[in-house]
This record gives C-alpha cells, structure tokens and sequence, in this order.
C-alpha cells in the first residue's frame, strides 16, 4: 500500500469536502432526523461511492489518455471553475 498517496488522497477529499452543499445536506438531514446514525452511514455510503466511481473513471481514462493530458484537461478545469467564481456572470451581476 502507498502511505503516501493514501495520506494524500485523504488529506485532498477531506478538505474539499468541507462546506461542501453534501456537507450541508448532511447537517441539514442530521438536525432533522431522529437518526442521526442512518444519516451518518447513508451520507458515509454515498461518499464511498462517489470515490469509488470517480477511481474508476479515472483508470478508465489514464488508460486511453496519456497522464499528461489527463492531468492538463483537470488543470484547465479547475481554472476555468476558478475564473468562474472570481467574476459572475452577467445575469448575477444584476441581482
């Protein structure tokens, strides 16, 4: 087992998943219910799930696509989300 990149991966998940709106859904669920468990293991079982796709298609695609240009489209994504967030949109410009 890589430590390393299981330490990594954890450290990448859990900080992008703080405040995250699945977060929210969560605490909104968890003050809602009488089962705050079932809570706990619905949202923990849909995370794993989500990684679990998300590993998939992730070897999916590093073995039609060399790791370079995988690693390019996830770097051109991120700033494009991240110009997005920096300036609104037109229509949010006039609420």
């Amino acid at each position: 087992m890589n430590w390393q990149l299981l330490g990594l991966s954890f450290i990448t998940v859990f900080l992008s998943e703080l405040g995250d709106k699945s977060q929210l859904a969560a605490i909104a669920l968890g003050g809602s219910s009488k089962s705050p468990r079932a809570v706990f293991l619905g949202t923990a079982v849909a995370l794993l799930l989500t990684s679990f796709l998300g590993v998939i298609a992730g070897v999916g695609a590093a073995e039609l696509l060399p790791a370079r240009l995988v690693k390019a489209l996830a770097a051109i994504g991120f700033a494009v989300m991240a110009v997005r967030l920096l300036w609104p949109s037109a229509e949010s410009a006039h609420d």
